[in-house]
């Protein structure tokens, strides 16, 4: 077992499974969280992790920014360690921005986006 504590609930601390995705877990101990798709392809369910390591190489829906700021996709995402998270909108800051305005810099996107494919 591992143990995820959200800084902004007051601390709360959870015991959860580290075999099963960090929503489903926090979800069986009444911890309601938005979700859409369940399977890593939106940013629905995205928090940030504060502290620790967690597994989430199924997510696709995060650029390497948001990678960098931290944000995680709970529903995809596995705790490797102890872990503390910053959850729901609150913990947003930094995970959207206008691409007109602020666009994206090539090492931001993931390789496969930034780097031209061979023809």
């Amino acid at each position: 077992m591992k143990t995820v504590t959200l800084t902004n609930r007051d601390g709360a601390t959870y015991l959860v499974d580290p075999r099963k995705p960090l929503l489903d877990s926090l979800h069986d101990q009444g911890v309601d969280l938005p979700y859409g798709c369940k399977y890593g392809g939106c940013i629905t369910c995205a928090a940030k992790l504060i502290d620790g390591e967690v597994h989430q190489k199924a997510q696709v829906a995060l650029n390497n920014r948001q990678l960098n700021d931290g944000y995680v996709i709970l529903c995809v995402a596995r705790p490797l360690t102890n872990i503390t998270l910053e959850i729901g909108v609150e913990s947003h800051d930094k995970l959207y921005r206008n691409p007109f305005l602020d666009p994206l810099a090539a090492h931001e996107l993931k390789a496969d986006i930034a780097t031209p494919k061979e023809v």
